[in-house]
């Protein structure tokens, strides 16, 4: 009597896609948290019991064969449906209990977020919070996060949310080393000396700046942190463009310069349509608006003497911000 067919398990679908994604054993085994040895005695398994070889072994990784990329496909088709199922449950809880994902940046984070988050668990004692930090984009249509928490003046299409401010920069320098606040001659600040967010970060408006402005051997120390920046402007290194939320809370810093509207960037709370309606999510998300409409004359870089004035007042509704600012959510 034949032996039955072999019953392909979900289990060896994501088997095999981290191994077509990786193009290799031990990154396959840590995408999946398992070890070499045992991502390779499974997946001999799995094709002696299917009877073809599902990847092609050269030098340089694993390439997959029509029959694995096949399999690859069908698991990454199964992966989006059962990311989809869990959302839509997710959106259907009762109580707004359990734990929320959020992602952010570092720089949000320590200087604007953290104060928030502690007021939203304490209101909110049922709600745990996992924060998950990075400048790339996760997706939330996997559930790699809850609810998004971004600078962006173009957040994805396939995700709902609210405008909550506008990140203001400016130029900024040591009030030691300007003890007379900014010069009135403004070219004097090209010879002095700067610092910079590196070329990682070509696409913001402020790096730009000083790439077409400012001559090459004057910007003396570059690197990817926002947060490391505001430290070097702190630290006497050089002036540097910074976001106001961050310069504006250190006393040994001084403005040399108005907030530049073309350098400002939305500050976006987002999450996924399946979530939107999810009471954790929703409860976050209007507590965080709130918050963030609250400090808007710091996000945004108004004067103390204007933050009652029209550049809050001017994008609020009665219940928060008006629709202008919102995505669906």
């Amino acid at each position: 009597m034949p032996n039955p067919p072999y019953t392909v398990a979900w289990d060896d679908f994501r088997l095999i896609k981290a191994i077509a994604d990786a193009r290799s054993l031990p990154a396959a085994a840590e995408l999946i948290g398992l070890n070499h040895s045992t991502v390779f005695r499974r997946l001999g398994q799995i094709e002696a019991a299917l009877g073809t070889r599902l990847f092609e072994r050269h030098r340089s990784g694993y390439a997959t064969t029509p029959a694995g990329e096949e399999m690859a496909a069908l698991a990454e088709r199964l992966d989006h449906d059962i990311a989809g199922f869990t959302r839509r449950l997710a959106g259907r809880e009762i109580l707004p209990a359990g734990e929320l994902r959020v992602t952010t940046n570092d720089s949000l984070l320590v200087e604007l977020l953290t104060p928030l988050f502690s007021a939203f668990m304490q209101q909110c004692p049922d709600i745990r919070l996992d924060v998950l930090l990075g400048n790339q984009a996760l997706n939330l249509s996997k559930r790699d996060a809850d609810v998004a928490i971004r600078a962006t003046d173009t957040p994805p299409e396939n995700l709902v949310g609210r405008r909550a401010a506008r990140i203001g920069w400016a130029l900024y320098g040591r009030g030691v080393d300007f003890p007379e606040g900014a010069p009135s001659d403004q070219s004097e600040l090209a010879q002095r000396r700067w610092v910079s967010l590196n070329d990682q970060f070509g696409a913001f408006k402020v790096v730009q700046y000083v790439q077409k402005h400012i001559e090459a051997e004057r910007v003396i120390y570059k690197l990817n942190t926002v947060l490391g920046l505001a430290e070097a402007v702190e630290a006497g290194i050089g002036i540097g463009f910074l976001p106001c939320f961050i310069a504006d809370k250190r006393p040994g810093l001084t403005r040399l310069g108005p907030p530049q509207s073309g350098y400002a960037a939305d500050l976006w709370l987002l999450t996924h349509p399946d979530l939107r309606q999810a009471p954790r999510v929703r409860l976050f998300l209007d507590f965080m608006a709130a918050e963030l409409v609250r400090l808007r004359p710091l996000i945004e870089g108004v004067p103390q003497a204007d933050a009652a004035g029209s550049t809050v007042s001017s994008t609020m509704g009665a219940n928060g911000p008006d629709d202008t600012n919102q995505r669906g959510a």
